[in-house]
């Protein structure tokens, strides 16, 4: 059942959200088209946050022709019964997140070579290739190898959405606290947020050909608060600091190969869009959404969008949508119903 709650109730349970009694019997009827549509599109979990109140959540049970899906990428239930799902690729913006902390910790320069945080020889391309990778280049796409970490084109210089050379992403920012990603995860970003549901997993052996052996499993109350944090200006909802405002605001700068893409986030807003396959677009990524909305992409069209002007964090789980422009259609559903 979908509710609403308050920015007061989450901060009063440190972080974890509550219904409030009096608006929980009924979604706003203006929302109801969205989730009439979202119901028809093999969604499991969409969550609204607005201005700090959840205006709606709901949670759809798996139909029994999901085997493959239930046994791919779910982990079992919260407590409160949303499905722990493996959110796919939305895991490069978390990492984004802990790279931006451990800048704020003096820990990384992503101008520094990718070699200087963990040895030389981590790619096929030669040495004088490989020395020109930086860290901003795994950041942003732009490292200039394929998937099998082989020389394709001089760094920098074009965008490539390549998922085995993001997974180095990880073990630089591992190596470079010295601890493991597990606990960097744990101590900088989940605790703090009060994200008591978001753990690293080994994937089973059907990712072994996707060259990134771990998921990041969460549900959408989790993913909620990370996007709130953004929205927040880098702040925890109890005020706490998790990155500073430079490091945030450096996470969303678009990136010279791709004016939809910064440092492993989606951006709205440019005059064009390289999408993950490659098709380039003229115009942004969603056109019905709000120009400053920032998103964290997933496989099977899991999505987290956040709209600093409309104060909104929009979150999408589920199998992949059956409609072919998910994102645009929902957008204009969604601003149809918020005004």
């Amino acid at each position: 059942m979908p509710f609403a709650i308050s920015r007061r109730t989450i901060l009063a349970s440190a972080g974890l959200l509550a219904a409030s009694p009096a608006l929980a019997a009924a979604p706003s009827t203006a929302l109801r088209p969205v989730l009439d549509y979202l119901g028809e599109q093999n969604t499991t979990g969409f969550l609204v946050v607005q201005r700090g109140e959840t205006l709606v959540e709901k949670n759809w049970p798996l139909p029994a022709d999901a085997g493959q899906f239930r046994a791919s990428f779910t982990y079992g239930t919260t407590k409160d019964g949303a499905l722990l799902e493996d959110v796919a690729s939305q895991q490069k913006s978390f990492v984004s997140m802990l790279v931006a902390i451990a800048i704020d910790k003096g820990l990384i320069d992503v101008d520094k070579p990718v070699a200087h945080y963990i040895g030389a020889g981590w790619s096929k391309a030669s040495p004088e290739q490989e020395a020109a990778i930086r860290v901003i280049h795994l950041l942003t796409m732009a490292s200039g190898l394929d998937e099998k970490l082989a020389f394709v084109a001089p760094a920098g210089t074009r965008f490539f959405y390549n998922t085995p050379v993001y997974a180095e992403t990880k073990r630089v920012v591992a190596a470079a606290a010295k601890l493991p990603l597990e606990t960097i995860t744990r101590d900088w970003l989940t605790a703090p947020a009060g994200m008591v549901d978001t753990a690293w997993r080994q994937r089973p052996a059907a990712f072994a050909s996707v060259g990134n052996a771990t998921g990041l499993v969460t549900c959408p109350r989790d993913v909620a608060r990370f996007g709130q944090i953004v929205l927040d200006g880098g702040k925890a909802a109890d005020g706490k600091r998790i990155v500073s405002e430079a490091s945030l605001k450096a996470m969303f700068v678009r990136s010279a190969t791709n004016p939809a893409y910064g440092r492993l986030w989606w951006l709205n807003g440019g005059s064009e869009t390289i999408r993950a396959t490659g098709r380039a677009t003229p115009g942004p990524p969603i056109p019905a959404a709000p120009a400053d909305t920032v998103a964290a992409f997933g496989a099977l069209d899991r999505r987290l969008y956040v709209s600093t002007s409309r104060k909104l964090v929009v979150v999408r789980m589920g199998q992949a949508a059956a409609d072919q422009d998910f994102d645009q259609q929902l957008w204009l559903r969604l601003s149809k119903a918020l005004g």
